[in-house]
């Protein structure tokens, strides 16, 4: 997803807030552009503008500070999954469909590098817990939302896992491919589910 952090801060915030999501920012550009195992506290201190005693006042570890970053990165999903659903369409139909819109205009993105959790969990989930459990977390948290719009059409329950695994899929697709017509043709495979799933259930 779009990090909105594409504009690099030319002076140091000043607050603790600020200095923390500055360096939020920071972190997760590195990471999205590099790999977490490539990006050391000390590029981190330099792209950040902050000294490391005060990364490491804020963040005592790498892995509290991926933690944040996931964090983070969980609330700009969700914010764009509920702007989809609200301007797709006026059925719960179209509200699905919109999801893949938005994946495609996510794609065309020129520093899209693939889903950042499916990346985090290449590189953290075999090694580290709680990263692990945390990307799990957020990838039912999705599947739980397309559950909740396929109740609203009648489908089956079964189509949601459906619908998620062609969005999954499509995300690490687009970013292998460079392009972004995995989300146009996840759109039409989710389309053909939808409608056939509605079609057995009358």
């Amino acid at each position: 997803m779009p990090a909105k952090t594409r504009s690099r801060s030319t002076s140091q915030p000043q607050t603790d807030q600020a200095i923390r999501e500055h360096v939020l920012i920071s972190a997760d550009r590195l990471y999205y552009s590099r790999g977490i195992h490539n990006v050391g506290m000390d590029a981190l201190r330099a792209e950040a503008g902050v000294s490391l005693k005060r990364l490491y006042q804020l963040f005592p570890s790498k892995e509290n500070l991926v933690e944040a970053v996931l964090h983070r990165r969980r609330h700009i999903w969700n914010n764009l999954v509920e702007t989809a659903i609200a301007t797709g369409g006026d059925t719960p139909r179209d509200q699905l469909l919109a999801v893949y819109d938005m994946l495609a205009n996510w794609f065309d993105e020129d520093d899209f590098r693939g889903c950042v959790f499916i990346n985090t969990f290449g590189e953290l989930g075999a090694t580290t817990p709680h990263i692990a459990t945390l990307i799990r977390d957020h990838k039912a948290d999705f599947q739980r939302r397309l559950a909740k719009l396929v109740t609203e059409t009648g489908a089956p329950a079964t189509l949601a896992h459906q619908l998620a695994i062609l969005a999954e899929g499509a995300q690490t697709t687009a970013a292998i491919a460079g392009t972004n017509t995995a989300a146009h043709h996840a759109r039409t495979a989710a389309t053909t589910l939808i409608d056939a799933a509605l079609a057995s259930d009358n």
